[in-house]
Formats: structure tokens, C-alpha cells, sequence
């Protein structure tokens, strides 16, 4: 069984956005918008099925 990753990171504007990439090296999912805090972020993350 293969589990994807996370990347947590800022984008040109400063704001905290969430990529999941699969063992494959593909992006199957992002966040459809930027988080000012980090927790705002992460929290949007696990309701895609972040675990972390």
C-alpha cells in the first residue's frame, strides 16, 4: 500500500496553501484557496483526508 504525501507551503502571496501528491510523484489535490494561518490550512487539509 502506497500513502501519499503532504506539502504544506506559502505561495506568491504570502498565504499557506496544502498539495497531496501520490507515491507516483502526481498532485491529486490542492486547496482551492490561500490560508493566512498555517493551522487554517492544515485543518482544511484533514478534511481531504489529511492525518497527520
Amino acid at each position: 500500500m502506497s500513502v501519499d504525501s503532504w506539502e504544506f507551503y506559502t505561495d506568491s502571496e504570502g498565504k499557506w496553501r496544502w498539495r497531496r501528491i501520490a507515491s507516483n510523484g502526481r498532485i491529486t489535490g490542492a486547496s482551492s484557496q490561500g490560508y493566512a494561518n498555517k493551522s487554517e490550512c492544515i485543518d482544511n487539509a484533514r478534511r481531504h483526508g489529511y492525518q497527520g
